[in-house]
């Protein structure tokens, strides 16, 4: 199965520079390390951005999980790096009860 409404998907600005890229937020900067690693910054955040969401519309949904606040898809596949390689990666974004905009909540290496 694709993610539900894909074609609506969003990343969340801050979600970018303020957690996955953070090398201060308490859980993004483990993020920020693998990330800056790959050549990811905020010089080219659009860039990221852009990898997330070719993702969240091309790759199946490896698993949903209902939470509180909506439901969560589960998506693998790789991204590929602004240092010219390819990664594995878990993304997983959210879709609010009577929503049809998947939000992208957080992405890792797997």
């Amino acid at each position: 199965m694709k993610l539900p409404h894909r074609e609506n998907a969003y990343v969340p600005a801050k979600k970018l520079s303020d957690y996955l890229l953070s090398e201060t937020h308490p859980v993004g900067r483990l993020k920020s390390r693998f990330f800056r690693s790959m050549g990811f910054a905020e010089a080219n955040i659009g860039f990221l951005e852009q990898q997330l969401l070719a993702l969240a519309y091309s790759e199946e949904v490896q698993a949903m999980v209902e939470s509180p606040y909506g439901r969560k898809f589960i998506i693998e596949g790789y991204l590929q790096t602004p240092a010219g390689l390819s990664v594995s990666v878990r993304s997983v974004w959210i879709l609010e009860a009577d929503d049809v905009h998947p939000r992208f909540v957080t992405a890792y290496p797997v």
